[in-house]
């Protein structure tokens, strides 16, 4: 017998690893957005006339936090004004098709995008950068580039805030590289 929907009896899809209750898609979309606008209000995230950019990666992770945004401010009247924002590293072949995914997004969910370039931004591209340093290290140059690279997207765009977009696989590799590395547990993720 299959499983049912905690919530409505119909057809369960998925079992909740946070809850363990059963939910159907449908189900499972509105207790999701209901507590990310929980936690919103919890938090006191928003007032309105905040500019907010999404970091867009063109990944599922972001391509989700985009379209929930869009939804609850939509939905609650946050009042805020929501941007796309995209970082292309200049890695040939590594961020082509994601951001054509951000591009679609953007019109999909009709929030302006931005993309800033490590070229535009720092007169290389990830790729120029390599052939100069080689491989090694150069994931740690890469990932500070590309945080100071939304920063300075969203001082460009004249926003308060990024977003980003997170999974828990993303929370405990950070956890078990911080230990690894034998840093404090301190991590952009537990600030909500």
């Amino acid at each position: 017998m299959p499983a049912l929907c905690r919530r409505c009896s119909a057809r369960a899809i998925l079992k909740r690893p946070k809850t363990g209750d059963t939910l159907c898609k449908e189900c499972f979309f509105e207790v999701f957005e209901l507590e990310i606008h929980q936690t919103i209000l919890d938090s006191k995230l928003f007032r309105p006339g905040l500019r907010v950019a999404i970091g867009a990666s063109g990944g599922k992770d972001s391509t989700v936090l985009a379209h929930v945004m869009k939804v609850l401010n939509e939905r609650y009247k946050y009042g805020i004004d929501l941007f796309l924002l995209s970082v292309d590293e200049g890695i040939t072949g590594y961020r082509d098709d994601s951001l054509e995914t951000v591009k679609r997004n953007e019109i999909q969910y009709e929030l302006p995008l931005k993309i800033v370039s490590y070229k535009d931004l720092y007169g290389w591209s990830m790729d120029e950068i390599v052939k100069q340093i080689g491989l090694k290290n150069n994931c740690t140059f890469c990932g500070v580039f590309r945080r100071q690279a939304l920063d300075r997207g969203a001082m460009q765009m004249d926003v308060n805030m990024i977003l980003t977009g997170h999974n828990a696989d993303d929370i405990a590799e950070t956890v078990i590289m911080n230990r690894t590395r034998k840093k404090r547990l301190r991590s952009p993720f537990f600030a909500i």
